[in-house]
């Protein structure tokens, strides 16, 4: 498979992300550090609107099952802790939530915690871009800065 490619599939992965994504290309292929930048990006953001728009009526079909107690229990637990950061000032704190690239933040975490709020999804499309490309930007200049701390070799 090509490593473009590759990158691009990674990038929408839940946990990898473009975090993940982005140390492949740079760090592990050596590719051009800009279409890593937006292949990435590009491809972080399309589970987005699938997230904002399908994740309650999902959440909500899986309660009704007990096959899906643990998965709906890690999910409960998830949201739960990271509503309360994002109530308060709910645009901002989405787009810091997911443009901080941190293990547990990211887009699939912050769509999932914006529709479980109910947010506006327009607005919250608009947030997911902004911290999307915030983060994005983020752990490109650590991969740039610091690939000394990443020995990966695939």
């Amino acid at each position: 498979m090509d490593k473009l490619l590759q990158v691009f599939i990674s990038s929408m992965i839940p946990i990898v992300e473009q975090k993940g994504a982005i140390l492949l290309g740079i760090l592990t292929y050596d590719l051009d550090v800009l279409q890593v930048f937006v292949i990435s990006l590009v491809g972080s953001i399309i589970p987005a609107p699938f997230i904002l728009l399908f994740f309650n009526k999902i959440f909500t079909w899986m309660q009704k099952y007990k096959a899906f107690a643990h998965i709906n229990s890690i999910i409960d637990k998830k949201i739960s802790k990271n509503t309360r950061k994002i109530e308060k000032r709910k645009e901002l704190a989405l787009i810091i939530f997911i443009g901080i690239p941190l293990p547990t933040t990211g887009i699939w975490t912050g769509s999932a915690v914006a529709a479980f709020l109910n947010l506006d999804f327009k607005k919250s499309m608009v947030c997911v871009i902004l911290g999307a490309t915030i983060s994005a930007i983020l752990i490109t200049i650590i991969s740039l800065t610091f690939p000394s701390l990443w020995s990966i070799k695939i």
